[in-house]
């Protein structure tokens, strides 16, 4: 503890009333965060002769400053911790960094309603379900409910612009309300029935369904009864298959394992009777942690997220007990508006579930720590290899990616000790130079990166370049003039491709000495070398697929000043296609209703340009 901090003095002023404290380094940041009924009490508890905690220990040697802030009720003290901890991230606290918010299914307010993938606030009109675990969950929900119900899910600018019906109309995924081809009551139908199936109101459906069916049969009208028995038969199958009675209602059901210092926090998301999903959820924890303190630090911080939260179960189901159940619990009631019960001890259903999310917690923690000692173990080999004095800590690799120079894209990925640090992936979008030219690309990217470094950043101990001698070089020249000093450059390692690309066959290339060498093929180093660089590769794809799929979605059309969808659809419609429109005159733009020969002009104009 520094000397500056006079632990007895500070006590002897302490009130006994119930509060949040923060305790300082003598940086003069943050390091801890914490609660109490009795501040005076709990904070006492620190400065004891006969401490055995090892984190206690190590927290208290680094205070330089307390502050305590009383409030009125643990209601409040609960939501002011939390709000802390989000703010400075304390080095000794419990910490979930996941600040995502979860998706929905969301059913639009329109005259023809979207059935559509939401995440986000919920600022669209319409009906909201969820939340699922992930975005993977929420297109299988929609690729089913495709099937399901044949509702529009196509953005508002494609179903303004439709003059004839689409291909998922003519596979039956669709009624084309677009283009008239169902009636609004018949779609509205459909919506209703859709919205009853994502309450979980499987049985309910199928009666309405069934009683259509036999009135249609009964009217003769045989192949409108042969699609509501079609839907009966993929509802009935779908009905089968949910795990979940419909008694059991909304939960979140939490396993948790905790084992050599990882947790890992596995939720089952159950709403309307139906399993949503899983997910799981690895906190930072300090180490030496209690097991009362990282559950208690995960769920405050998991259930008073409102960005996350914005719907919350009846019930919350964990497998271990939680001491400040009650308050939590009272709390989240006040903020959904009815009754959430947190529960511990639990029979027949929810003590399957229960299990079920235990066993997959711990799996996760061993598969996981397993995982951490494999690519530890690659780190050490890769030092081997390249004969280091010092350990990596941290290494990078940089990819280009694009499609004959169009929509060029750069991929930066991160692997520490423990493998991929996913969070602190980049993409760059690359401008300004040669289309194609992936040496002044890789020297782009590297000048952009290595000068975020030095505003503030971690550099890293190894630098690797996906690409042969030519890469290398553009690398070497910017770390070169943007790194003087030699001492402070790191190691730059390009990884070449082998005979027709196979694996196992890469050449590694050392950075300003240029020497080559291979690896055997079930090298642990080269492994290392490989996923890092597929990863480099994998990231790098993807945002120059979704960049280069975002421009080709665009119409030339919408980015014309004045040109909206009316006359989209109108210039669309009058003459055939998009092509027709680019190689048409302004005297035959001019003709189409809407279209003046001022506005024409500017349509043939712009269209000539791009």
């Amino acid at each position: 503890m520094p000397d500056s901090f006079d632990a007895k003095a500070f006590l002897k002023n302490t009130t006994h009333q119930s509060g949040v404290y923060r305790m300082y380094n003598s940086d003069d940041v943050v390091i801890y965060v914490g609660k109490a009924k009795d501040l005076k009490k709990r904070l006492s508890s620190y400065f004891q002769k006969t401490l055995t905690n090892a984190k206690t220990i190590a927290l208290v040697s680094n205070i330089a400053k307390i502050d305590v802030t009383v409030v009125h009720s643990e209601t409040d003290a609960l939501i002011l911790e939390n709000d802390y901890i989000k703010q400075y991230m304390p080095k000794y606290n419990v910490l979930l960094r996941d600040d995502k918010s979860y998706p929905y299914i969301l059913i639009t307010d329109h005259q023809h309603p979207r059935i559509a993938y939401h995440r986000g606030a919920k600022k669209i009109k319409g009906q909201y379900f969820g939340p699922y675990p992930n975005g993977s969950a929420v297109r299988e929900s929609l690729h089913l409910m495709q099937k399901l119900f044949p509702i529009r899910q196509c953005e508002d600018s494609f179903y303004r612009a439709r003059s004839r019906p689409c291909l998922q109309y003519q596979i039956g995924r669709c009624l084309g309300p677009c283009v008239n081809k169902v009636s609004d009551s018949d779609y509205d139908e459909q919506v209703k029935l859709a919205s009853l199936f994502l309450q979980g109101k499987n049985q309910s459906i199928i009666r309405q369904l069934v009683a259509k069916m036999e009135q249609a049969a009964t009217a003769f009208a045989y192949e409108q009864a042969a699609q509501y028995r079609d839907q009966i038969s993929a509802l009935t199958k779908v009905s089968e298959q949910q795990e979940v009675n419909q008694k059991q209602g909304e939960m979140d059901v939490i396993g948790i394992h905790f084992e050599r210092g990882l947790a890992c926090f596995y939720l089952l998301f159950i709403r309307g009777g139906k399993i949503l999903g899983s997910r799981s959820y690895f906190p930072k924890i300090p180490s030496n942690t209690e097991l009362s303190e990282v559950l208690s630090g995960f769920l405050l911080q998991f259930y008073l997220n409102e960005q996350q939260r914005t719907d919350l179960p009846k019930e919350i189901v964990l497998s271990e007990a939680f001491a400040e159940a009650d308050a939590l619990a009272s709390l989240l009631s006040t903020r959904s508006g009815s009754r959430v019960e947190i529960k511990h001890q639990v029979r027949a259903e929810r003590a399957k579930f229960q299990r079920l999310a235990t066993t997959n917690a711990r799996t996760a923690v061993i598969t996981r720590l397993a995982h951490k000692n494999t690519v530890n173990q690659r780190f050490n080999l890769l030092e081997q290899t390249l004969e280091l004095n010092s350990k990596i800590q941290r290494m990078e690799c940089f990819d280009i990616s694009h499609t004959q120079g169009e929509a060029t894209v750069a991929s930066c990925v991160v692997f520490n000790r423990e493998g991929p640090a996913t969070g602190e992936y980049r993409r760059f979008n690359i401008k300004g130079v040669t289309p194609g030219d992936d040496y002044a690309a890789m020297a782009q990217v590297l000048k952009r990166r290595l000068t975020r470094i030095a505003k503030g950043g971690v550099l890293p101990d190894v630098l690797v370049i996906d690409g042969g001698l030519g890469q290398l070089k553009a690398a070497e020249s910017i770390v070169s003039e943007l790194m003087p000093e030699s001492e402070q450059r790191p190691l730059l390692l390009g990884i070449a491709k082998g005979e027709s690309r196979k694996p196992g066959l890469e050449t590694i290339i050392m950075g300003e000495s240029h020497d080559r060498f291979n690896l055997e093929g079930d090298s642990p180093a080269l492994h290392l070398l490989q996923h890092i660089r597929d990863e480099s590769h994998r990231f790098a794809i993807g945002g120059h697929r979704a960049k280069r799929q975002k421009a080709r979605r665009v119409s030339s059309l919408e980015q014309i000043d004045g040109i909206g969808p009316k006359r989209r659809k109108a210039l669309l419609q009058y003459m055939g296609g998009l092509q027709q429109v680019k190689s048409a005159s302004v005297a035959q733009l001019a003709k189409i209703p809407g279209i003046s020969p001022e506005m024409a002009k500017t349509i043939h104009d712009s269209l000539r340009d791009s």
